[in-house]
């Protein structure tokens, strides 16, 4: 349901340098241990239970694993936000809240924490989550037999030691010291059920289709294969009666149904069979949005503004790809990209241009990095330097018989208008476009295995700092299957990478963010294109919403599951009174919403 969002795709993590000390093998007597439950609760009390809320995604999962091949895809993310975490975070206050663990505590080495799990917690089939599933989970992670070098290596060189101190007590050691919040960020794991789990050869095509015990609130209980998949709420939940916990996930059942286009998936919300659908691009909000069904309030719009770190959205240049390894190419190209034509025509002015890859971090975002700007006289004047200085019949550049072309590659149809004005415009500047649109998977694929030239595209934002490495240090470059799709391989850029990972202070790292920015924005293979600083949905008016609409963090309101989700509730009366109303051509009062309390100054 997030467009322009993939999730992080296996990478190989490059060498640190690992601190010789390990977890003590008995639990520190000196601990001081925390928890919260004071910050306030963002569920609502009014909120009714049952139901069966109705969705789609674009892509029918290859595997129901969640680690090894074909494991990432949009239905990925409804089972990773359905285990929850050592600790979470409130999505207003920002602070840490319990989850699996109770409380936590911080060692004196400044790079290891101590969780008290809750004894109440379980696993979906009845099994108590105790410190063996933390253990073992770090066995899992390791094994080869997953197939997942990137969960190899982080568990190996990032995570470097996990002690079990008794059932419910555990310690984990991380590779270098970070300030504290972000330590409960970088080095917290998931427990994985080691009663279900038979590590061998045979592994990944065993566990395929296997439906693996969860902590969360849904367990899979029906897949249509190339339909739909169905989860229902466990009854029994152990976390219902949590504070952070309490009114939340409150369907029944959600079916999740394959609907590849999503102009015909909007039919479907239209007839009343899914029962909401994203507005974000604006040819769905400003044209689509309208009618009988609006104006008769039986759907309502919202538009709830939020303030979360932006994806890293825009083209990404794979340097491996000629003319693309000359970085007077890549610059020409940026300044090639009318970016603020396609933002005021088809986007009616409603997203505003991402500056740089990270924006939303707070201080870790450097602000005063700005992105190269339209402007054919600077593309001319790099285009010649690099060579690239006659034109064919067609206007056309042209340099040794060879014409500048280059393929984006992109996966939503949904953005045709926005890079046929691209491509329009570039030709300005001798650049040919060729936009080859493929399946989301076809995408994937070509991206991973490095067979592209420039990706249109964009890698979800989230966490407390920005990531440099797996994007680009040049442990990951011309290698398939890492997230440096761009191929950057500059040993400078990757001195000051390593310094940023390994630096303890925040003010330090603070710094060495600023830098890195501002090299990712010279060497020049990503250029930003947008940023949508809110969420824009249409329900119908049987779906609710808390008083407050959602929260801080919320990047999508109907969200069934995540840290911010699992607010809205379905209400069976007005379900039936809308459809009453609708089958007799009554109108109900209109649902126009447009919240800003949390709404960024820009």
């Amino acid at each position: 349901m997030r467009n322009l969002i993939l999730f992080l795709l296996g990478i190989t993590l490059g060498s640190l340098s690992l601190n010789t000390l390990a977890l003590p093998e008995k639990l520190p007597a000196d601990l001081v241990w925390q928890t919260n439950h004071s910050d306030p609760v963002f569920a609502d009390p009014n909120a009714q239970r049952g139901g069966r809320f109705r969705t789609f995604v674009s892509t029918f999962p290859l595997t129901l694993r969640l680690v090894g091949p074909d494991s990432n895809g949009s239905f990925a993310g409804y089972m990773r936000a359905n285990n929850l975490s050592l600790v979470g975070i409130h999505p207003n206050t920002l602070k840490p809240i319990p989850e699996l663990a109770t409380e936590w505590a911080f060692g004196t080495d400044g790079h290891s924490i101590y969780f008290r799990l809750d004894p109440e917690a379980r696993w979906s089939d009845g099994t108590p989550v105790t410190a063996d599933d933390y253990v073992f989970g770090l066995e899992f992670m390791r094994s080869k037999f997953i197939l997942a070098p990137w969960y190899n290596n982080y568990f190996s060189e990032i995570i470097t030691d996990l002690v079990k101190y008794d059932d419910h007590t555990i310690g984990i050691e991380g590779a270098t010291p970070k300030p504290d919040d972000e330590m409960l960020f970088e080095y917290s794991v998931s427990p994985v059920p080691k009663h279900f789990h038979k590590l061998d050869e045979n592994w990944v095509r065993d566990y395929n289709w296997r439906i693996e015990p969860n902590t969360g609130p849904y367990i899979i209980t029906e897949i249509r294969k190339g339909k739909y998949v169905e989860l229902s709420r466990k009854q029994d939940w152990w976390a219902n009666e949590k504070r952070y916990f309490k009114h939340r996930y409150n369907p029944d059942h959600i079916r999740v149904k394959l609907i590849r286009d999503l102009n015909i998936a909007y039919q479907y919300f239209r007839k009343g069979e899914l029962d909401t659908f994203p507005l974000l691009m604006p040819r769905f909000w400003h044209k689509k949005a309208q009618g009988d069904i609006y104006e008769k309030g039986y759907v309502g719009k919202i538009k709830f503004y939020n303030d979360v770190p932006q994806p890293i959205s825009g083209l990404f240049l794979n340097e491996d790809a000629p003319p693309l390894d000359d970085i007077n190419v890549r610059y020409a190209i940026a300044h090639a990209l009318n970016v603020d034509k396609v933002i005021n025509t088809v986007l009616h002015g409603d997203y505003e241009r991402l500056q740089t890859a990270h924006d939303g971090y707070g201080d870790y975002s450097n602000t005063s990095i700005r992105a190269r700007e339209f402007d054919l006289k600077k593309a001319a004047s790099y285009l010649e330097k690099a060579g690239w200085d006659k034109r064919g019949n067609d206007g056309i550049r042209v340099k040794d018989g060879k014409p500048l072309s280059v393929r984006i590659t992109y996966y939503n149809s949904g953005h045709n208008d926005r890079l046929v004005i691209l491509a329009q415009e570039a030709r300005k500047a001798g650049v040919d476009f060729q936009l080859q649109l493929l399946d989301m998977s076809a995408a994937f694929k070509q991206i991973m295995e490095n067979k592209h030239q420039a990706a249109w595209m964009g890698w979800a934002g989230g966490g407390l700092s920005p990531r440099y490495w797996e994007f680009y240090h040049s442990d990951n470059a011309h290698k398939s299957q890492t997230n440096n799709v761009t191929n950057t391989d500059n040993k400078t850029l990757d001195a000051k990478i390593m310094a940023y990972r390994t630096a303890t202070e925040k003010s330090t790292r603070v710094t060495l963010a600023h830098e890195l920015e501002q090299m990712v924005h010279d060497q020049g293979s990503f250029i930003p294109t947008f940023k949508v600083p809110y969420t824009r949905e249409a329900f119908w008016r049987w779906i609710k919403l808390p008083a407050s609409y959602g929260t801080r963090t919320s990047d999508a309101l109907f969200d069934p599951l995540g840290g911010s989700g699992g607010l809205f509730w379905i209400d069976n009366e007005e379900q039936q009174k809308t459809l009453d109303a609708k089958q007799d051509g009554e109108a109900l009062p209109t649902i126009m919403i447009i919240d800003k309390d949390w709404a960024v100054a820009p």
